[in-house]
C-alpha cells in the first residue's frame, strides 16, 4: 500500500473515531430517533440523485436499509443517549466483529477458526469485566441498558454485514457508496414513525423550531463526513487493495474514538474498565490476525540444528 492511501486509510479511521464524539454532540440538542432521520434524509439528499441503483434486488436493499441503517443507529443512538460514553461505543459496537462470526457459521455455513472462538471468549470476558466496571458506584457508570443496546448496535451492524455478503456476490461491479445511498431510503419512514411515537410530536416540532448549531454541524458531519467521505475513501481503498491489507485499519477506530471522547468531551474510565476494554481489543486483534499468523508458524520450516 502506498503511503499516500495509507493516510487516507487513517483519515478515515479518523473520521470514524471522532464521529462517536459527534454524535453525542447531536444528541444534546435532539432526541435520538429523530437525530437518526435526519441523518439519512441528508444522506440520501442530494447523493440519490447521482448515484445510479445498486444492480441488486430490492430485497437485499431493504433488509439492510432495516439492518445495518436503522437497527444499528437507532440502537447507537439510543445507547449513546442513555449514557453510554461514546469512546467506550466506540469499542463496543466492534461486538459486530464476533456476532458477524457466529452468524456467518449459522446462516452462511462458514468455518469459525479457534482463533475466532478464542478472540470472541476473550471479548465476551472483556464485555462482562466492562459492565462490572460500570457499577462501581463512581462517574464511570455505564447503564445496563446502554450496554445491552450499543451490544445490539453490534448484532444489527453483523446482520448487515450478513445480508452484504450474501447480496454483493450477484451484484457485479456494484459499488458500496451506491448500496449505502440508496439503502439510506429504508430507515428514513421507521426513524420518523419509531420518534413520533415514542418521542413525541411536542419534542419533534421543539428540536426543529429550536435547532442550535452545533446540532446542525452534527448532522453534516455524520451524513457527509462519515458517510460520504468516509465510505467513498474505504470502498476506493478496497477496490486497489486486497481486503487484508485494508480491513485492519478499523481496528484503529476504537483508540481514535476513546482518545477523541477523553480529549473533547473529558470521559474517564474506571481501572477495571480499562482491562475490559483491554480484552475487547486484544479478542479484535486475535480475530483479525490469529488465523494468518497460525498459518505462518504451521508453514514456516523448521530450523535444523548443527
Amino acid at each position: 500500500m502506498s503511503v499516500r492511501d495509507m493516510l487516507l486509510a487513517l483519515c478515515v479511521v479518523v473520521i470514524w473515531g471522532v464521529n462517536f464524539v459527534v454524535i453525542k454532540v447531536g444528541l444534546h440538542g435532539m432526541p435520538p430517533l429523530l437525530l437518526g432521520a435526519l441523518r439519512f434524509i441528508f444522506v440520501v439528499i442530494p447523493a440519490i440523485f447521482f448515484i445510479p441503483r445498486p444492480k441488486i434486488p430490492l430485497k437485499g436493499i431493504v433488509i439492510y436499509g432495516l439492518t445495518i441503517s436503522f437497527a444499528q443507529f437507532a440502537f447507537l443512538f439510543c445507547a449513546i443517549n442513555l449514557g453510554m460514553p461514546s469512546g467506550i461505543a466506540s469499542v463496543v459496537l466492534q461486538s459486530q466483529v464476533f456476532f458477524s462470526v457466529l452468524l456467518g457459521a449459522l446462516i452462511l455455513g462458514e468455518k469459525v477458526k479457534r482463533s475466532q472462538i478464542v478472540g470472541i471468549l476473550l471479548a465476551a470476558a472483556g464485555m462482562f469485566v466492562l459492565a462490572k466496571g460500570g457499577m462501581t458506584g463512581n462517574l464511570t457508570d455505564i447503564p445496563l441498558i446502554a450496554l445491552l443496546f450499543t451490544l445490539a448496535a453490534g448484532f444489527s451492524w453483523a446482520c448487515g454485514n450478513i445480508t452484504n455478503r450474501s447480496i454483493m456476490q450477484n451484484a457485479g461491479t456494484t459499488s458500496i457508496m451506491s448500496l449505502v445511498v440508496w439503502s439510506a431510503l429504508v430507515p428514513i419512514l421507521p426513524f420518523l414513525l419509531c420518534s413520533w411515537l415514542f418521542e413525541g410530536q411536542a419534542a419533534i416540532e421543539n428540536s426543529l423550531t429550536n435547532i442550535h448549531l452545533p446540532t446542525i454541524l452534527a448532522l453534516c458531519y455524520i451524513a457527509f463526513l462519515s458517510t460520504h467521505v468516509g465510505y467513498g475513501l474505504w470502498g476506493r481503498l478496497l477496490t486497489r487493495y486486497e481486503t487484508w491489507r485494508v480491513t485492519p485499519f478499523a481496528l484503529l477506530v476504537p483508540v481514535v474514538g476513546l482518545t477523541s471522547g477523553a480529549l473533547i468531551l473529558g470521559e474517564k474510565i474506571a481501572s477495571l474498565q480499562i482491562y475490559g476494554l483491554l480484552l475487547i481489543m486484544l479478542g479484535l486483534l486475535i480475530n483479525v490476525f490469529g488465523g494468518r499468523m497460525m498459518t505462518k508458524r504451521i508453514h514456516c520450516p523448521a530450523i535444523e540444528k548443527d
